[in-house]
């Protein structure tokens, strides 16, 4: 007779990938279901940022803390396999009082645990010597990581299967089973699966699965863009973003507006991953905006990214038949990436990469 697993994910993306790991090693039966392939949505549009700066003082900033704990210790054995790299962050602001507000942002931060340390002009560029000489300043943020998603959603199901657990791909969950007011399972495309428990890890589909339930769940989908640049050398050393950055995250505006992020990729390999819905672009050199329409795009902070050549793009939003297609790093690159290190601009935001070489994409098992 077919046990009944302790645990149900509902998406197999990574929240979904370490709490199934995570479970399973905690001695429960688990199984991971997901509408399409792992790692199809979010995880594979998203930057794999681990971030205690952008974050107010309040529940969300607690969970980034400990996240970002989890990460580095009961994972950190593995972090290698996703090349998670504490580099730290650098929230830069373009005039005195953006730098005000960043600065009573930060005073409120350290209060609830995060260290920020405040960085004059000079400071700035002694941190990150490509900016532009006429910021105003900005702060430190050293708990800051990034990592990379797609590599750690295939390992970290890796793991998780090793221990026995169960991952069902294009499974999509239709209904709840219940005991009056308890779930007692799932019922799914392919029958019905009782569990001791129902975990919702479906990101931003999971106010749809919430809803199966009869419970709103406030979860939208934000907009992001990536634009994958040329090959460059390195010359990002954080993750640098603008103070602004901070305020659009906590906006509820849909019509969020990006603000320029620029960081450097961990790359241990060097290859560079793109979704493989994204579009080969007639190259197309950056331009930086006119000084009257601020610093809200990719060159104006970031001087050396004028006549950077755009090679390709895809759309940040999790999209429902996306595929996972990855690389031997989970990445790919630009067939010039010989001899260079590569650079992407995503959301605003650049990532150099360590090394030139240049790999083929391959498919992720699943």
């Amino acid at each position: 007779m077919t046990r009944h697993p302790d645990l149900v994910v509902v998406g197999a993306g990574i929240v979904g990938a370490a709490t199934a790991f995570l479970a399973a090693r905690a001695g429960l039966s688990v199984t991971v279901l997901d509408r399409g392939a792992p790692g199809g949505g979010t995880s594979s549009h998203g930057e794999g940022n681990v971030l205690v700066s952008d974050k107010e003082a309040g529940p969300e900033l607690d969970l980034a803390l400990y996240s970002n704990e989890v990460w580095r210790t009961e994972l950190g054995e593995f972090g290698g396999l996703w090349e998670l790299e504490p580099k730290g962050g650098v929230v830069v602001a373009s005039t005195g009082a953006s730098l005000d507000a960043l600065l009573r942002l930060a005073e409120h931060q350290r209060s609830a645990g995060i260290v920020a340390e405040p960085v004059d002009a000079a400071g700035l560029t002694d941190l990150e010597p490509h900016l532009a000489p006429d910021l105003a300043g900005g702060v430190l943020y050293p708990q800051d990581a990034q990592l990379m998603p797609m590599l750690a959603v295939a390992h970290l199901l890796r793991l998780a299967r090793e221990l026995g657990v169960r991952v069902l791909p294009r499974t999509p969950v239709t209904g709840f089973l219940r005991d009056g007011d308890r779930v007692t399972g799932v019922r799914t495309s392919s029958g019905d699966l009782p569990a001791g428990a129902v975990l919702n890890a479906a990101g931003p589909w999971a106010a749809d699965v919430a809803a199966l339930a009869g419970v709103h769940l406030p979860v939208a989908p934000r907009r992001g863009f990536v634009l994958v640049t040329e090959p460059l050398p390195p010359t990002v050393r954080h993750k640098v973003y603008a103070a602004e950055y901070v305020s659009d995250v906590a906006s509820g505006d849909a019509a969020l507006q990006s603000s320029p992020r620029r960081r450097r990729h961990p790359g241990r390999h060097g290859a560079h991953r793109l979704h493989p819905r994204a579009r080969r672009l007639r190259p197309h050199r950056l331009r930086p905006r006119p000084r009257a329409h601020g610093r809200r795009g990719g060159a104006p902070s970031s001087p050396v990214l004028a006549g950077v050549t755009a090679m390709r793009h895809y759309h940040g939003f999790p999209l429902p038949t996306a595929r996972t297609t990855c690389p031997s790093s989970a990445r790919t690159r630009g067939r010039r990436a010989r001899g260079a290190a590569g650079r992407r601009l995503l959301m605003g935001s650049i990532v150099s990469h360590r090394d030139g070489e240049r790999r083929e994409p391959r498919r992720v098992s699943r």
